[in-house]
């Protein structure tokens, strides 16, 4: 029974996360639209700050309600796990108002000095509204995983999702002949209120749900710590986070800084930042939502299996999940790199973007391996190593960043890029492989399936020239399909693909 509500709850929270993908992947379009590639890229910029707050806001709190909760829940009382998430909020909100008071009144340095665009200011004023509720959001959050019931987070996320594009669409509508500075101030300004709302819809769910705490019948506990024991779980994950973010957010103000002595203006700078970080790479993530669905299910099963000692089926899932990745990356780097152009045209009618589409098509392999061992080493209690593993790419990153932007512009971003994915790769899918002692099967499983996904796009394409498709979305979904088709077929007759792989997989 247990096994079969884990499954629900990780089947709900991979809907979840395909939706909003796909939400935020529309929203995206009509916001590049309406502001252009230097209004995203000027996002970008405004969105690495939010994301390096509220991580250290809400992080690793979250992780600590989860786990103090159901320890709680085990042996405790209702009044035990009211006060357990009552501390958490209480800390939540402390260091959320202490981010909200360094960001609104450094609003101005942190634009001018460290973005290197005042037109961020008002944005960065407006940013701090949203995390206190962001917190209380977070702790709720945490409060129903340990529940083990994620329907009232799911669908308040898809709810503020919804309500969070409704408000910008009229904002941004309202504001768009007032500039960049004051559409993407209204852009923040939409994220906080759906905050706001998300968090008054969590709260009302979790009063309703608490009546159910009653059944809980275990023994009051004697006073204990809680704020230190908190602290003691949350403090080593938010740093980690951090950094890591801190890292991403230093790279992403250095990008356009370096693209801009390249050649360019400060404004085809951020429109090419705009491009890469807002605009290709979200396309080129979108297909891994699938994966990452899997590996959520497989993750916990890897971790019983240690338990249990069973390491043949450890090495057996890892094998499956690696083969599955590179048999489903291949496919999509072959349709984005033959049809990359036309796809950024589709989705963004911009030239530029499908360029950067096709030229950055053969490192999704790199990218959904990378995110998919990353995901499996933390099942297997490798998180320092995830985590020294992503603090040393960063570190490189920006070392390259500094070296190469400057002198060679974007090809050179795009060259730091590819040698980034291959290293976080190498290291993550070597150290998964020696792990669990397994091996992929090169023929088998990365030559074969790779030169069959590139037939099977390039004959299709081939094939459809006949039928002389003149509607650009209708060759495009009739030129995925098919060459989906055909490449299964040709691994199945190939006998890259058997069925008890696929058993395996569902086992």
């Amino acid at each position: 029974m247990k096994k079969t509500l884990f499954i629900k709850n990780a089947a709900i929270l991979t809907v979840t996360s395909v939706i909003l993908r796909f939400i935020g992947i529309i929203f995206k379009i009509w916001l590049a639209k309406l502001i252009g590639s230097e209004g995203i890229g000027l996002h970008q910029l405004i969105f690495s700050v939010y994301m390096l707050v509220t991580t250290f806001a809400s992080s690793g709190i979250s992780t600590a309600v989860t786990r103090l909760i159901a320890e709680e829940m085990a042996v405790g009382t209702k009044k035990g796990c009211l006060k357990i998430l009552r501390r958490s909020v209480e800390l939540s909100m402390i260091i959320a108002l202490l981010s909200a008071v360094l960001v609104f009144f450094g609003a101005k340095f942190i634009a001018i000095e460290l973005l290197g665009d005042a037109r961020a200011e008002i944005a960065l004023k407006i940013l701090p509204l949203s995390l206190p509720f962001m917190a209380i959001s977070s702790c709720i959050r945490g409060y129903f995983i340990a529940r083990r019931n994620v329907t009232p987070s799911s669908v308040a996320q898809i709810i503020e999702q919804i309500v969070r594009i409704v408000i910008i669409v009229c904002l941004v509508r309202t504001f768009s002949d007032k500039g960049l500075a004051i559409c993407c101030a209204a852009v923040i300004g939409g994220d906080a209120i759906s905050e706001i709302f998300g968090a008054f819809l969590l709260f009302f769910s979790f009063t309703r749900d608490t009546k159910k705490l009653e059944n809980l019948n275990g023994r009051a506990r004697p006073d204990y710590p809680i704020v230190r024991k908190i602290l003691n779980i949350s403090a080593p994950i938010t740093s980690g986070r951090y950094l890591n973010t801190l890292l991403r957010t230093a790279e992403n103000i250095l990008v356009p800084k370096n693209l801009s002595k390249y050649h360019l203006s400060g404004k085809n700078a951020l429109s090419q930042f705009g491009m890469i970080k807002g605009m290709a790479l979200p396309v080129l993530f979108f297909p891994s939502a699938l994966l990452n669905s899997v590996s959520t299910l497989l993750i916990p099963e890897i971790s019983q299996a240690i338990i249990k000692k069973q390491n043949y089926l450890v090495k057996s899932t890892t094998r499956n999940i690696l083969k599955l990745t590179l048999i489903t990356s291949f496919i999509f780097t072959a349709i984005f790199f033959t049809n990359g152009v036309e796809i950024g045209n589709l989705i963004y009618n911009d030239n530029q973007v499908g360029f950067l589409l096709r030229a950055l098509s053969p490192i999704i392999p790199f990218m959904y391996l990378d995110s998919i061992s990353d995901g499996i080493l933390k099942g297997l209690d490798q998180q320092l190593f995830s985590f020294r593993t992503a603090i040393s790419d960063s570190v490189i990153r920006i070392i390259l960043i500094l070296l190469l932007v400057s002198k060679t512009g974007l090809n050179g971003f795009i060259l730091i890029m590819y040698f980034s994915n291959f290293l976080t790769c190498f290291l993550n899918v070597n150290r998964l492989l020696k792990l669990t002692n397994s091996k992929l099967i090169i023929l088998n499983e990365i030559i074969i399936p790779l030169i069959s996904a590139f037939f099977s796009v390039y004959i299709c394409e081939f094939l459809l020239v006949f039928l002389n498709l003149k509607t650009p979305i209708i060759h495009t979904v009739i030129l995925s399909i098919l060459s989906l088709s055909v490449y299964l077929f040709l691994l199945f007759v190939s006998g890259s693909v058997k069925r008890d792989d696929v058993l395996n997989l569902i086992h």
